[in-house]
């Protein structure tokens, strides 16, 4: 018999609803055959059978929400022992606590065991998120044993250390508000706000709305990919001082060079945009310089630099935005990048991005010049450590040999992590972004 368990599927995901089974409970599966498709706030999961068997029993039904850790179906495989298993690539993290700690299950402990740049929709206004909760394998076995000891005594599950790491919190300062003292998220999230511990009587500052007259307001539930898109936000403005620099490229030999391929991309069938031709530019400008397509790791005071280009792309959809990738787009032709954004855009409005489009972002854009945007202030996709904002090309009167003449401009902004990158790289960085993409030529080099 087989205890299967709804697992950590990565990308900050710890619950989701039930969209649809595929089989009743008497029905035969087969290993890897999908057997419930899960709705997350990110993408809809297909989980396939982990072995093959009888359905004996539901987790739960459609409509209804599951969280991570529980069970999500029973299948009998024809053996007398239990076994237990989860979806996924590895199995949960449990939690470090003392034998003798009281693992009640509280209502709050479950949740935490569980013509412009771009016409193809693939783009979005303001900032770029992506969920990056995913539950890391420990390593706390690699402390020294003073260090490890004192982890051993703090209750808290995988998902909470991993937040107390993104913001900064020394966990084992804490003491928890949940049983036996065990460390909760909300623990965590009030110690990075107002530099309190959570154990302290005293109350804590209060962010709340203040008393707003009733009559002629309403009040909506944000969905859960709004509420991820909070959370990421918050995220990225607690752990980054960030800091914007913004140019005006003249790309009137782009728009030539556009216009002339377009002929070409139709007859491939493929729609070329200039989100394409930007991103081929901004890869060798990140090969240029490689910091910008980093991760900084503040516990360990270490710059992770990546070997490889995973470029994310905002897509606006009806149910909030959401950033899928590129992968070794650096290995792409410019049409191949552009049948790429064509997918990703499609998939993300259809809900039908898959959790690997969503992980191992190095470096994302987002396209607020879609919308008719100039210029904005993007926001950084932690652990990312820059992201460009492109604006809407338009034809403007610019002084070129001291004449005034009729050029097309693209507004630029690119935001960056300044504890690693500091204002001369952003300029250094936007020089040679312009000098290529003046240059659309030396983009099919690459």
């Amino acid at each position: 018999m087989i205890d299967f368990k709804f697992a950590d599927i990565g990308e900050g995901i710890h619950e989701g609803v039930i969209l649809k089974w595929l089989f009743e409970v008497g029905d035969n599966v087969e290993e890897g055959e999908t057997l419930v498709v899960i709705e997350t706030d990110k993408v809809n999961a297909e989980i396939p059978a982990p072995e093959s068997g009888v359905l004996k029993k539901k987790g739960a039904d459609v409509g209804e929400t599951i969280h991570v850790g529980e069970t999500l179906a029973v299948i009998d495989d024809g053996s007398e022992e239990t076994k237990t298993e989860s979806p996924g690539d590895s199995e949960p993290e449990e939690e470090t606590e003392p034998e003798d700690s009281d693992d009640s299950d509280s209502d709050d402990e479950k949740e935490t065991k569980t013509e412009s740049a771009g016409e193809s929709g693939a783009s979005v206004v303001g900032a770029v998120e992506v969920s990056d909760e995913v539950l890391e394998a420990s390593n706390e076995h690699e402390e020294d044993e003073d260090v490890a000891e004192k982890n051993e005594r703090v209750l808290a599950t995988p998902a909470a250390r991993k937040m107390a790491k993104d913001l900064g919190v020394d966990i084992r300062a804490l003491s928890g508000s949940g049983t036996s003292g065990r460390i909760m998220k909300a623990d965590i999230q009030k110690a990075a706000e107002g530099g309190e511990k959570a154990s302290t009587t005293s109350a804590a500052p209060s962010y709340g709305m203040p008393n707003l007259r009733k009559e002629n307001t309403r009040r909506v539930k944000i969905s859960k990919l709004r509420k991820t898109v909070v959370e990421a936000m918050n995220r990225s403005n607690t752990l980054i001082p960030a800091t914007t620099v913004m140019d005006e490229f003249d790309v009137t030999e782009l728009v030539r060079f556009r216009k002339e391929a377009k002929a070409t991309a139709a007859a491939k069938d493929i729609k070329l945009t200039y989100l394409p031709l930007i991103i081929k530019a901004v890869i060798q400008t990140l090969k240029e310089y490689p910091v910008f397509n980093a991760s900084f790791d503040h516990e360990t005071d270490e710059i992770v630099y990546k070997d490889y280009y995973n470029i994310g792309i905002a897509v606006d959809t009806e149910k909030g935005l959401i950033v899928p990738n590129i992968k070794n787009a650096d290995t792409m032709s410019i049409f191949d990048v552009a049948e790429a954004i064509e997918t990703l855009a499609k998939n993300a409005r259809d809900g039908k991005t898959k959790i690997e489009d969503l992980r191992d972002t190095t470096f994302s854009i987002t396209n607020y010049g879609a919308f008719g945007s100039k210029l904005g202030t993007p926001v950084i996709n932690h652990p990312e450590v820059a992201i460009l904002g492109a604006g809407a090309i338009t034809k403007k009167p610019v002084v070129v040999n001291d004449e005034i003449v009729i050029r097309d401009m693209f507004p630029v902004s690119l935001t960056i992590d300044h504890r690693v990158i500091d204002g001369g790289d952003a300029g250094r960085f936007m020089v040679k972004l312009k000098e290529r993409l003046s240059n659309p030529i030396a983009l099919l080099l690459s």
